[in-house]
């Protein structure tokens, strides 16, 4: 049984010194590779050479959207280019999105839009970053008349929002918020989406599973997520699990044994 970390900030520097030691005990535990987002213009070097670093790992470009004030119109010609040159490895353009707790949404709007189409012109997945702004999201996914396919990474909005962005070409991220019984409304939720929607995703050292330090989370917990998300659903683990790595592949682009077997 294998899995595939779909977001995991793994150049993150609490990996630092223990990096190889956790991806070992993934490993050990069935994950068959990571994504690593980018979240500001000044990490992206970090991002493209963690992923190098050894077999299976994977990155993305992007400007999340607590970082969009110390950027400018450079960033994005240069997030362009960037992904115009198709670099090895570089599998979407993220962690971009529209955060409301974080910053000014109004500010925010420009650079998601800006990110989404660069998405769209270079043919690369999204990953979006949305905190209480499911609905702004789908806006723009359908204003710019999106076709691609896009990850909406650590979801927790309502069964319609998660709906109506699956219909927009979105996949929904499932993390360790399941794992936590106070978390009703995403538990149901998941329990409701088409299973060919869902991916598996840690956002490591974030979004801890229940049990686990705040901030100390890893990919060798993913499979703790499965097997809250196969209770949930009424499934088996064994196989909830190959259906998982589908998709994850179709979100990325990935041909069977591209990424695990």
């Amino acid at each position: 049984m294998q899995f595939i970390d779909a977001h995991c900030h793994l150049d993150f520097p609490r990996f630092d010194g223990c990096r190889e030691a956790e991806l070992s005990k993934a490993r050990r535990e069935g994950l068959a590779g990571l994504v690593i987002p980018g979240v500001r213009r000044g990490h992206w070097g970090r991002v493209r050479d963690t992923a190098h670093a050894q077999d299976g790992l994977y990155y993305c470009l992007g400007i999340h959207p607590w970082f969009v004030a110390e950027h400018n119109d450079d960033d994005l010609r240069a997030l362009d280019e960037a992904l115009g040159e198709r670099p090895d490895r570089c599998v979407a353009l993220g962690e971009c999105g529209l955060d409301r707790l974080h910053g000014d949404l109004d500010g925010q709007l420009p650079w998601f839009e800006a990110q989404v189409a660069i998405a769209a012109r270079r043919q690369f997945p999204l990953v979006i970053h949305s905190v209480r702004t499911h609905d702004e999201v789908h806006g723009v996914l359908n204003r710019t008349r999106w076709r691609g396919r896009a990850l909406v990474h650590g979801f927790s909005g309502s069964y319609q929002q998660a709906c109506k962005l699956v219909d927009q070409g979105c996949f929904i991220g499932v993390g360790g918020v399941i794992t936590h019984p106070r978390a009703r409304k995403t538990r149901e939720t998941m329990t409701r989406l088409p299973v060919d929607s869902l991916v598996l995703e840690t956002d490591a050292p974030d979004m801890a599973p229940e049990g686990v330090e705040r901030g100390r989370n890893s990919p060798a917990y993913l499979g703790r997520v499965l097997e809250a998300l196969a209770e949930l659903r009424g499934e088996a683990v064994a196989s909830l699990a190959p259906r998982l790595l589908d998709n994850v592949r179709r979100l990325y682009g990935w041909q069977p044994g591209d990424v695990g077997k």
